[in-house]
């Protein structure tokens, strides 16, 4: 079996782009990939033209050859935009070797160790007893009990930073009178924080009502400061979307900077990469919570990687129904009882439809930042 081609298809999916690879072979069989929405996503094409160049005529189903031909050729580290196409082509490929072995990539990677894969969903409001209501109807329709919300009713680039701690408190508490006791419920400060005491102090905050885990609280340059952070907290700490490869987490890992990692399986390298990482993580007793803001095949990625990683501890997911990505893979992962189950289905599970996909116009999307009253930019 050979590679004979990388199709790229880059359109709008939600309210941001989607771009998604096609790896062809001689005999037929071909995968899917879903690259990480960065923003210059049409950038994307043009690297996988160029990786498309590198790889052709290889047997798709030797994966560690591939990436290595992939990192060593790019010489330098490829960055953001050229590991989410590397990412990309590594679903593809195991996509490939699953349907060619007609086994289920679990399968392909040791079997599973659990039945089903528990996920969690982003929500948002502006009380406690507003954001139950929603954390009610998602429950009601999926099962899920874990959430995970931001922590700023005040703006954090302008009022006074107690009152943004005692206001994310408060609405924690009020979170907490309206909702079962058993609910989990995650806090995301979205890196927007630069100093480290500040970061303690929002939480040590939210700290009395139990957080699941607080992420990315901090940019993610600094390794110390990680680490002395984790040293003087009492709830979970967790990041990792911004880090790539094994090399930058066992950087955070040794350093005990983390307690759970969130590492993206569609820019960190792809599922092979993210094996390796997980390798690393269970050696040092840290768990893993993969991040996944994506589409319906990146959670299919995502999916196979929980089951077979016995340091796995939940998924964010969002629900392709809310969207346009609806109808652009055949059957989605669903969840039951806030849980996905598993499929003995050849490759990923999933199948996209082209014609969907072909025929969905892009939009041009990018980051914006927020502006501080003194005219500065803000982390985002």
């Amino acid at each position: 079996m050979k590679i004979t081609g990388i199709k790229t298809f880059v359109a709008q999916f939600g309210n941001r782009p989607r771009a998604l690879l096609k790896v062809e072979t001689d005999e037929g069989v071909y995968g899917w990939g879903e690259a990480y929405s960065t923003g210059p996503d049409l950038s994307v094409e043009p690297i996988a033209n160029y990786i498309f160049e590198m790889i052709k005529g290889d047997d798709p189903r030797r994966i560690e050859y591939i990436m290595m031909k992939l990192h060593q050729q790019f010489r330098f580290p490829p960055g953001g935009v050229g590991l989410s196409a590397i990412s990309a082509v590594d679903h593809a490929l195991w996509d490939i070797s699953g349907k060619a072995a007609g086994l289920p990539v679990y399968m392909l990677l040791g079997g599973a160790v659990r039945d089903r894969i528990r996920v969690y969903h982003g929500i948002g409001g502006r009380s406690g007893r507003e954001l139950s209501d929603r954390a009610q109807q998602l429950h009601q329709e999926w099962g899920f009990t874990v959430f995970k919300t931001g922590p700023y009713l005040l703006n954090p680039d302008a009022d006074r930073w107690g009152r943004v701690c005692n206001a994310a408190a408060d609405y924690f508490a009020d979170i907490r009178k309206h909702t079962p006791e058993g609910w989990e419920f995650a806090f995301d400060p979205h890196a927007k924080i630069l100093e480290p005491i500040r970061a303690l102090q929002l939480a040590n905050a939210l700290a009395p009502y139990d957080p699941y885990f607080y992420e990315e609280p901090l940019r993610p340059e600094h390794i110390p400061a990680w680490s002395k952070l984790r040293a003087q907290m009492q709830v979970p700490l967790a990041t990792g979307e911004s880090l790539y490869t094994r090399f930058e987490f066992l950087n955070l890992i040794a350093a005990q900077g983390a307690d759970i990692i969130q590492p993206d399986i569609c820019i960190c390298g792809g599922l092979l990469e993210m094996r390796k990482i997980a390798a690393i993580a269970e050696a040092h007793y840290v768990t893993i919570a993969p991040h996944n803001p994506m589409g319906p095949l990146a959670t299919a990625v995502n999916v196979h990687f929980a089951a077979a990683t016995p340091n796995f501890k939940i998924l964010e997911y969002i629900l392709p129904t809310n969207s346009e990505w609806s109808n652009w893979i055949d059957e989605p992962y669903l969840p039951k009882d806030g849980y996905l189950e598993l499929r003995d289905r050849p490759g990923l599970g999933v199948e996209v439809n082209e014609d969907a996909i072909r025929d969905n116009d892009y939009t041009h999307w990018q980051r914006t930042c927020p502006i501080r009253p003194d005219g500065s930019t803000g982390y985002i």
